[in-house]
């Protein structure tokens, strides 16, 4: 069983910066999509943002033009860069895979406080 393990989330003040990491304990054979989801506290989780192996992406359409989605090994690995974050973008965020012909895999979630 692959585990994703996911790091960088933690307390920032609004308008500041963090880059989540999501790392595979092992590579896949082949991926169709990753990305990201977030839930805020009495929310249900919700799409922020994707990419896939071909490197098309999609953003949620209040994180646009602040946060980017990137990978440096499609198979393995993926970040969220997350810039001028509001207090409205707290939230576990979790990260998630899609291998191709395979369900998806989760995360465990990395806390993002967004706060003065």
């Amino acid at each position: 069983q692959v585990q994703l393990v996911e790091s960088g989330g933690g307390l920032v003040q609004p308008g500041g910066s963090l880059r989540l990491s999501c790392v595979a304990s092992r590579s896949f054979f082949s991926v169709y999509v990753m990305g990201w989801y977030r839930q805020a506290p009495g929310k249900q989780r919700d799409f922020v943002a994707s990419i896939s192996s071909s490197g098309s992406t999609n953003y949620e359409d209040s994180v646009k033009g602040r946060f980017t989605i990137s990978t440096d090994n499609p198979r393995k690995s993926w970040y969220l860069q997350m810039n001028s974050l509001k207090p409205e973008d707290t939230a576990v965020y979790y990260c998630y895979v899609i291998p191709s012909g395979s369900p998806a895999t989760w995360g465990q979630g990395t806390q993002v406080t967004v706060s003065s």
